[in-house]
């Protein structure tokens, strides 16, 4: 039975990430700050595996790989992350807009967007090599694309995204010889918390488009930078 790990999966898109892959057959590992009701709910599966820890403490990170060392993962998800504050995007500008920089804002986000997917690739990629074909799914933003940025604003949370992207670009390199796929996938502007209800997708409808690619992906993709509907995005 296939094994995938997904961080931030006590909510949002991550929770919608582990109940499709549960309804799938997958063993679900699942690895949070906090737990949720809504996660529980899941546990009756008895393939739902929950982990706590702090996803920025990289004493706990490594704790977490020892107790599972042996253990293959077939998918790793890359997809705790935050905005700067909770709340919808347009109300962020206060918080990340030009004229407001916060040193220790920006260490937050970028602590758990950018510093964090990348020691869970280090920690991880042992097991991802021992599945044969591992897939390492950071979830990035189209907000992190130079080329798409046509507004502005949003500063922390585009660097940090741009930041997730050149790793993963480095990764498809890296990883190559231990056959491990690694890529950085655009959700789609989503209906969470952090995409607000004006959104343009449900969560089912990013989950099930992401998942599409990840299915599909190869070894030749590494490297790159998909959207949920498997179009390639622009750096």
């Amino acid at each position: 039975m296939s094994n995938v790990l997904i961080t931030g999966s006590n909510r949002g898109l991550g929770l919608g990430l582990a109940r499709s892959y549960l309804e799938d057959g997958w063993n679900v590992i699942a690895v949070n700050r906090s737990q949720s009701s809504e996660l529980d709910a899941l546990s009756a599966t008895g393939r739902l595996h929950c982990h706590t820890c702090d996803l920025t403490d990289d004493d706990a990170l490594s704790q977490l790989a020892h107790e599972l060392s042996g253990n293959s993962v077939e998918v790793l998800i890359n997809n705790a992350g935050m905005m700067a504050k909770s709340g919808f995007v347009r109300d962020q500008e206060s918080v990340q807009g030009f004229g407001h920089f916060n040193r220790q804002v920006w260490r937050q986000v970028f602590d758990i967007n950018l510093f964090t997917p990348m020691r869970m690739a280090e920690l991880f990629a042992p097991h991802l090599e021992a599945a044969g074909q591992g897939k390492l799914v950071t979830i990035s933003s189209m907000l992190g694309s130079m080329e798409l940025n046509t507004r502005g604003g949003l500063y922390a949370y585009r660097a940090s995204k741009a930041g997730v992207n050149a790793i993963v670009k480095s990764m498809g390199f890296d990883l190559a010889e231990r056959n491990i796929t690694a890529i950085a996938l655009h959700p789609g502007w989503v209906r969470t918390d952090m995409g607000g209800k004006g959104a343009d997708l449900d969560i089912e409808t990013s989950v099930n488009g992401m998942k599409h690619v990840i299915d599909g992906l190869t070894t030749a993709d590494s490297g790159k930078f998909f959207s949920y509907d498997g179009s390639e995005m622009p750096w």
